[in-house]
């Protein structure tokens, strides 16, 4: 199934994502991309840890290649990872990290092609005196994430789905872009948003206080 997923997404946004479902979890824009590359795609491996690191060493050695390793640090300022977390999951093939505390080594992980994230960048480390909470449900970004979840990430911010129902909704993604691919061949020959969508009737249909929605008329 993973392999679906990982297709599938190769040819979405996550715009398209939040278009098609409710229950597509985005992450606060808070966690921003530290890396030179944004775009992941992975199970979720998590762990829960609060200014202490040692949780995040024994979650990125469970994790395996293809994994995205979530650390819910508490959103705190304290880095939980670094440097060599990041050389480490390369190695590993990890598709990325997504850590809601600090990130530090920034020279080297700027332009690291890891996937990395984080919600604060600081040079001050934890300690590594505590066990972390691994395998467990976490809070990242805002959002519960469940062990196995599908985290997915791109330029403009990151999602969790379900895996259960992952494939209808990255499908149902792939259908809103194919239509927005279209609408934009349109406005490039002239069309103006009028004539892609039903403005007129939706206004008319407000204006009367009547249930409408805003749709293409392609």
């Amino acid at each position: 199934m993973m392999d679906e997923i990982r297709r599938l997404a190769a040819e979405v946004d996550t715009t398209a994502l939040c278009d098609v479902g409710d229950d597509v979890r985005v992450m606060s824009p808070a966690l921003r991309c530290r890396s030179a590359n944004p775009v992941l795609c992975g199970p979720a491996v998590t762990v829960r840890c609060r200014d202490d690191f040692f949780g995040v060493i024994q979650a990125i050695e469970l994790a395996s290649a293809g994994d995205v390793l979530v650390v819910d640090g508490g959103g705190r300022e304290t880095a939980l990872a670094g440097e060599l977390f990041a050389r480490v999951a390369l190695g590993k093939g990890l598709a990325g990290i997504v850590v809601d505390g600090g990130y530090r080594d920034l020279r080297f992980v700027s332009g690291c092609r890891l996937p990395v994230y984080s919600r604060h960048v600081t040079p001050k480390a934890g300690t590594t005196t505590k066990p972390g909470i691994l395998g467990a449900t976490v809070s990242c970004g805002g959002v519960p994430v469940h062990p196995g979840d599908i985290v997915i990430a791109d330029h403009d911010g990151i999602v969790v789905l379900d895996p259960a129902v992952a494939v209808a909704r990255l499908t149902a993604a792939a259908q809103v872009m194919a239509t927005e691919a279209e609408v934009a061949e349109r406005l490039a020959a002239g069309a103006s948003l009028a004539d892609v969508l039903n403005t007129a009737e939706h206004a008319d249909r407000l204006t009367r206080g009547e249930p409408s929605r805003l749709r293409f008329t392609l």
